[in-house]
């Protein structure tokens, strides 16, 4: 599987390209905007889109996103349906942050924990991590050791818990009982920013670094 990242929108989210080279499919997790340069990425693989999926609803990740997907004419999928009042409120995110109008949709189908995700012939395993937002979710290819956390980590940092619904509480559980039992060796693609591993985030992380967690 080959893994191409898109930075889309004024604000530099991660949009990530997942290519099956087995069969030439590919999906796209949180095509926010920028729907031409997501295109021209899936092209240059040679590889056509089969499916759409969501971290979170908010308009950096999800703004475009059904747009995209009927553009296409593949499904959308997820995130958790608890995060339904953020893509419900998409109107007034795009005008606080100043984007074209868009319009409120629902997924063709809500994730939950458990459940799992599948295009070409991969599959990723669905994680539920709220705490960033209540219905956000992560993707785990546990062959390959890759996870799509959205905004639950970054490197050196976490997602902001200052929003409607967000709990710190809850993403540092997400973070520590979700991801970090996955392994230090796997490599993550956050919402922004650089990859990283949970392993060095485990040893580095200045919010949740097993020092940080000790000393907290």
């Amino acid at each position: 599987m080959k893994l191409l990242i898109v930075p889309v929108t004024p604000f530099l989210q991660n949009c990530s390209v997942l290519v099956c080279e087995e069969t030439g499919k590919a999906a796209a997790i949180d095509p926010g905007g920028d729907l031409d340069r997501i295109d021209a990425a899936i092209a240059a693989q040679g590889a056509s889109l089969e499916k759409v999926f969501l971290t979170h609803g908010h308009i950096d990740h999800c703004g475009q996103s059904r747009v995209f997907a009927d553009r296409h004419g593949v499904p959308l999928e997820g995130p958790h349906r608890a995060d339904l009042f953020w893509i419900a409120q998409l109107p007034q995110q795009a005008q606080m942050f100043g984007f074209d109008p868009i319009e409120p949709f629902e997924p063709d189908h809500w994730l939950d924990e458990g459940d799992t995700i599948r295009f070409g012939a991969q599959s990723l395993e669905v994680l539920h991590c709220p705490g960033h937002t209540p219905g956000h979710v992560v993707f785990f290819h546990r062959d390959v050791r890759l996870a799509i956390v959205g905004d639950v980590l970054f490197q050196g940092s976490i997602g902001r818990t200052d929003f409607p619904g967000s709990v710190h509480e809850a993403l540092i559980r997400s973070i520590t009982e979700k991801l970090w039992p996955l392994g230090d060796d796997v490599q993550f693609v956050p919402g922004h920013g650089p990859m990283s591993t949970f392993g060095e985030e485990r040893a580095e992380n200045a919010f949740v670094s097993d020092r940080a967690l000790r000393r907290g």
